[in-house]
């Protein structure tokens, strides 16, 4: 797979400068998520906002969940994203995307509350979706306590936090919340069968099959049964039904093992009569989304989440 000259050159670099460490699946979940909060560091910060960030919590269902609050301007209420950061439900955390989260709260105008979802493998499948849950069903009762627009919220994230986003905005339904929008970057949708772009895809760039099955290891445990694979917790494609979810702004990547299946989400959507707006950025590679300062393909994902999310709050 050919990609972009821009993403390319950051790849050779993070590749040169990583040479020496393990295989991922040698790896500690504490190694890579030391790994993946430096990367972030690598990558850059993002804006300053007008109306701050603060640290704080929300109850949830084993203990209170981190969350953090990204606000455009002072004063308020504002339309709000609640955002589920990526990372394979193992790593990833409030600091690895605090800068998507300013540029988003930034370009959107919107209020932007960031969820620090339990982990695996200390808290495995579905620990992450009763936490996700838990966060949309707050904003959805509490959410005015601090300046959200409870009549206008939508879900995002990318990669894991896609398939959060994916999850809830069909709990959602189902509780007759209603949200604007289902913000999905790369989302994981389908894990009960094959995709070509697995194979295509399989060594990556910045995601890998070894990867995808170290996180999968970690989240189901090992050898996960076709039952839970097929769990439309996890698998938010194998839900019976998806008429009346929110309308989707869904991006997916040419060089990236889980392009097949969001494509497919994206034409699932449709077919239940939701709204998609979907992108495939060609020539790009998992992570772009994190990669605003450094590849043009980034600049442009994130000016059209920003843009989705403006559109879908006015």
């Amino acid at each position: 797979m050919t990609l972009n000259p821009d993403t390319q050159a950051f790849i050779d670099m993070l590749e040169s400068a990583n040479a020496d460490a393990p295989p991922t699946s040698e790896q500690s979940p504490e190694y890579a998520r030391d790994g993946y909060q430096a990367l972030a560091h690598v990558l850059g910060p993002g804006p300053e906002l007008g109306g701050g960030v603060e640290d704080s919590h929300i109850p949830g269902p084993a203990g209170d969940i981190p969350i953090r609050v990204y606000r455009p301007t002072t004063g308020g209420p504002h339309p709000a994203l609640v955002f589920f950061h990526g990372g394979g439900f193992v790593i990833g955390d409030l600091e690895t995307h605090d800068k998507e989260c300013r540029l988003l709260c930034e370009k959107a105008g919107c209020l932007v509350l960031a969820v620090d979802y339990r982990l695996a493998p200390e808290d495995r499948f579905p620990a992450a979706v009763e936490d996700a849950w838990a966060a949309v069903q707050w904003v959805n009762q509490h959410g005015a306590q601090i300046g959200i627009d409870t009549k206008r919220v939508a879900v995002g994230g990318d990669s894991a936090g896609g398939n959060l986003a994916a999850v809830t905005a069909l709990m959602a339904r189902d509780a007759d919340i209603d949200l604007k929008l289902q913000m999905l970057v790369y989302p994981a949708t389908d894990a009960s069968r094959h995709h070509d772009s697995f194979d295509e895809n399989r060594d990556g760039p910045l995601l890998t099959i070894e990867i995808i099955d170290w996180f999968w290891s970690h989240y189901l445990g090992p050898e996960p049964s076709e039952e839970i694979l097929s769990d439309w917790r996890f698998s938010p494609a194998q839900a019976f039904n998806h008429t009346g979810v929110a309308p989707a702004y869904l991006a997916t990547c040419s060089a990236d093992p889980l392009r097949d299946e969001g494509n497919e989400y994206a034409q699932l959507l449709r077919s239940a009569k939701v709204p998609v707006t979907h992108s495939m950025f060609e020539g790009e590679p998992h992570v772009l989304f994190q990669l605003f300062n450094v590849c043009e393909g980034a600049k442009t994902l994130i000016e059209e989440c920003a843009a989705a999310l403006a559109t879908a709050f006015e």
